[in-house]
């Protein structure tokens, strides 16, 4: 059963990795999820986490810190001052996402043309279930090299994300290792593609007219 903890504290936040990251002291929440991650969110970023640990990572709490460390050695070192709530909360098994008409049509038209991807892709399956919902594609790549797919009508850094952790999980599997990540929509963000490309993740922009066979209309004003 997932469980997630929620915690309120007055804490400051210090990261040391690939950059260092410093929060002064202030009240945040603090998620520990049952993937094992954990982040640090404001009241203002929405979806957004201030600073967080992906997993595999694990916790080491003592009375007034928090460090949660990773296997390449980045840590995430929480000081609390003053604890304000402390709460788990057994979540349920997770239905997954329910696309919208578009997602869904693209996931479909692009499993039908799975070139799309590359030359020599072959599809595997759609909705190759995992502990953490299903991914979109998973395909093969002319080398027989594994694919993991994840598309969307508009791609944002939530989607990029939501890819990492199927890529975690899909790479603990012996049968699948090396899985590589596509992240296809209609468009992409800049700062996704960012965050895509420094994970090592390949954006692909889809033409959904195109996918349909749907040749263009060269004189349409809008």
């Amino acid at each position: 059963m997932a469980r997630v903890r929620l915690v309120i504290a007055r804490c400051q936040v210090d990261y040391a990795g690939r950059v260092t990251a410093h929060l002064p002291m202030a009240t945040r929440l603090l998620l520990v999820k049952a993937d094992g991650s954990v982040s640090v969110h404001s009241d203002d970023r929405a979806y957004k986490p201030l600073n967080w640990m992906s997993p595999p990572c694990w916790v080491t709490e003592e009375p007034d810190t928090w460090t949660v460390q990773n296997k390449t050695g980045e840590k995430l070192v929480i000081a609390i001052e003053e604890v304000l709530h402390d709460s788990q909360h057994e979540m349920g098994a997770e239905p997954g996402l329910v696309k919208d008409g578009v997602e869904a049509h693209l996931q479909e038209l692009l499993a039908e043309h799975i070139g799309t991807l590359g030359t020599g892709y072959s599809l595997v399956r759609r909705e190759y279930p995992t502990a953490i919902g299903p991914v979109d594609i998973l395909a093969r790549d002319e080398g027989g090299s594994t694919v993991a797919v994840e598309i969307k009508r508009r791609g944002e850094i939530d989607g990029v994300e939501q890819l990492t952790r199927y890529l975690e999980l899909l790479n603990r599997d012996p049968l699948l290792a090396p899985v590589q990540g596509v992240f296809a929509a209609q468009q992409i963000k800049p700062q996704a593609r960012t965050l895509a490309e420094d994970r090592g993740i390949r954006c692909l922009t889809l033409d959904y007219d195109a996918l349909r066979g749907i040749e263009p209309d060269e004189f349409r004003l809008f």
